[in-house]
């Protein structure tokens, strides 16, 4: 007889990249410390995130004051072969309905 113990996985269906755009997307404004806490990830592997989507032409950030502000490229498209015929809006669509 076999016991099949629960266990609770950590993964996700979608990346920490994908997240840290859609909560952007939805409060350009947000905290890096607030991003991390929501996505669940360290602080700094936000501001990982944010340098390499800003380099891909994903993101883009404006300061204002002391903050920043970020302005999403919903255009573009997703970087996989197999989603590439999407674009970051159809993404930002199917998880904020």
């Amino acid at each position: 007889m076999s016991t099949r113990q629960t266990t609770t996985s950590s993964w996700t269906f979608l990346t920490n990249h994908a997240q840290v755009l859609m909560c952007l997307a939805i409060n350009p404004s947000e905290r890096i410390r607030d991003l991390a806490v929501e996505v669940g990830i360290t602080e700094r592997t936000v501001q990982r995130i944010i340098v390499e989507l800003e380099a891909d032409g994903y993101l883009e950030h404006i300061r204002d004051g002391r903050r920043n502000v970020y302005k999403v490229f919903s255009r573009k498209p997703l970087r996989h072969n197999i989603e590439k015929h999407r674009q970051v809006h159809d993404l930002i669509k199917l998880i904020n309905k």
